[in-house]
């Protein structure tokens, strides 16, 4: 780990040890102030009280998203509303500065259509080699737990073998995003392919691994190769689009979270084409996605014009190449 080194390092230090005294997670924290570390360290600045105009120049230099910016400026100034606390300082340096301009943001929004061809494309690279057949079938259930069950990346990777109720066709997910537990229904389609998985699994495993999705006899997948899976499954779709920045607005690449956006984008379109209200399913959708709160879900409605955003984004583009 590395160490602070300017002239604020023992108040860096202090601040860090009474934030986790507090049960807050410090590592953006301290990734954050590392980097005005740093700086201090390159400009050569003596210790004293350093002045806004010297926090102006520093946000100059961050080559990061405006939203990137923000989030780093709070905590920095966090960090001195504690200097003040402890009479380090009299006034906040950051207090008056205002925050960037933020970009708005489009998410990658798989269609009902292309997530069935991505499926397809991540099934049709499972080797039927027996050295590589229950990795790649493993990877492969990976992938459609995302895309059917709308789990985070890091979800089904944890899962354990008990964690998966055969009889109920249900997963359990244990404390992972705001160490939440929750036991969901698996799609029968799901079902049919994980019981399939579980029959060959036990076929070639002599050893038992805890995990339900393996790599081998002793490792469960991870996840950087799950994200070279996907990311491969995505041009053999032909659907990969680079990050565009076009205006305000952001259209993002297809990710592996994209697959976790457009399960409940699609699932709240469904409702809302055969006339039912999409607000009255955000609680229920909440708690099967692992929400805090349903509010957090609520953001997915802007994006069930998922069709009318890709439009804008190929006129744009569009407009942007014959410039």
């Amino acid at each position: 780990m590395r160490n602070f080194e300017s002239f604020l390092a023992p108040q860096f230090n202090d601040f860090i040890a009474y934030r986790r005294d507090l049960g807050y997670s410090i590592k953006s924290t301290r990734s954050y102030l590392l980097r005005l570390d740093r700086y201090v360290i390159d400009q050569k600045i003596k210790p004293g009280l350093l002045q806004p105009s010297f926090f102006l120049d520093f946000r100059n230099t961050l080559k990061m998203e405006p939203i990137s910016v923000n989030h780093l400026l709070s905590v920095i100034r966090v960090f001195f509303n504690f200097m003040v606390r402890t009479d380090c300082y009299t006034l906040n340096p950051l207090k008056d500065i205002p925050p960037l301009p933020e970009y708005s943001f489009a998410p990658f929004i798989f269609s009902p259509e292309q997530t069935d061809q991505f499926i397809e494309a991540a099934c049709k690279r499972i080797r039927k080699e027996p050295r590589y057949y229950l990795k790649d079938f493993s990877e492969y259930m990976a992938i459609l737990l995302m895309a059917r069950c709308g789990l985070r990346i890091k979800e089904p990777l944890r899962l354990q073998l008990h964690h998966y109720r055969c009889r109920e066709k249900s997963i359990y997910i244990e404390k992972t995003k705001f160490n939440k537990d929750r036991l969901i229904p698996v799609p029968k389609s799901v079902t049919a392919d994980l019981d399939n998985y579980l029959t060959v699994r036990d076929t070639l495993l002599a050893d038992q691994n805890p995990y339900l999705l393996v790599r081998n006899r002793q490792k469960r997948l991870n996840d950087p190769r799950l994200r070279f899976v996907f990311h491969r499954a995505v041009h053999d779709t032909g659907i990969d689009r680079p990050r565009q920045v076009i205006g305000s607005m952001i259209f993002a690449s297809p990710m592996p979270h994209s697959l976790r956006h457009s399960f409940a984008v699609n699932l709240l379109k469904r409702i809302k084409e055969r006339g039912d209200s999409p607000q009255h399913a955000l609680p229920v959708l909440a708690t099967y996605m692992g929400h805090r709160i349903y509010q957090y879900t609520a953001k997915y409605l802007k994006f069930i014009d998922a069709e009318q955003r890709q439009g804008l984004f190929d006129f744009a583009r569009s407009k942007r190449k014959n410039k």
